[in-house]
């Protein structure tokens, strides 16, 4: 199945018991194919978005149209790992296959995903014997091993170190550009938001709506030398601007 876009078609959410709508009328499209960020305040609604394309959640009113994909053919990554503890990374990365009672013995789609993300070697070590880095990969690898179309990322950096966020944000933009997958990534940071995203969509308070749209021109594949371009200075300080 192709990349799908993704709509928000005046859409309408209220958690139970709120007062006030968090989405009344949100209106919102990205692109197939394509890395589209969504920065704003703490608070917002941004994973909400997340889980509304996810299907983990409904609207009241309008419509989340995620292009047909099936739950099989979405993927979603949480800030924190999220590994079974007694698992070494190999069941962890396989496990959605498991659940799809889709898993071969010593499955070739496991070997794949863990090469993408660089863990071939750490394929029978336990959670705990991986660095911060390494489960955020090999999280990223059990989003990948079910070949998404749709793949949900919700600040899965936000809890490294600067120099293991450099290094992982490149693991995660190489796999999901040889995915060819279609990716809403939520972020509080700008440069990181410019750096991996192909369109970054600002966000304001509630009820959450669109604020600016910011096309990111920048040349690929996307180097860490890159964050010393004047160009991605630029478009950081437009978004500054904006939020």
């Amino acid at each position: 199945m192709p990349a799908p876009a993704v709509h928000f078609r005046d859409v309408r959410f209220t958690w139970p018991g709120a007062a006030t709508a968090l989405l009344d009328g949100f209106t919102a499209t990205a692109a197939p194919a394509t890395v589209t960020a969504l920065v704003g305040p703490s608070g917002c609604g941004k994973s909400t978005l997340l889980r509304l394309a996810a299907g983990l959640l409904s609207p009241s009113a309008g419509t989340v149209d995620a292009g047909g994909a099936a739950p099989g053919d979405r993927a979603y990554v949480f800030q924190a790992p999220t590994l079974l503890p007694w698992r070494t990374v190999a069941e962890n990365v396989g496990l959605p296959l498991e659940i799809l009672g889709d898993l071969a013995p010593d499955d070739p789609r496991v070997r794949a995903a863990l090469a993408q993300v660089e863990l071939t070697e750490a394929a029978h070590q336990l959670p705990h014997q991986l660095s911060g880095g390494m489960q955020m990969r090999a999280s990223l690898a059990r989003a990948l091993v079910t070949r998404p179309t749709l793949l949900l990322l919700d600040e899965p950096f936000s809890a490294l170190d600067a120099a293991t966020r450099r290094r992982v944000q490149q693991v995660f933009a190489r796999a999901w550009t040889d995915a060819g997958a279609t990716v809403l990534l939520v972020t509080h940071d700008l440069d990181e938001a410019v750096l991996l995203a192909d369109r970054v969509l600002t966000l304001g308070e509630r009820p959450l709506q669109v604020t600016r749209s910011v096309e990111v021109d920048l040349p690929s594949p996307r180097t860490p030398e890159l964050r010393h371009d004047p160009a991605l200075g630029r478009l950081v300080r437009t978004l500054e601007a904006v939020l």
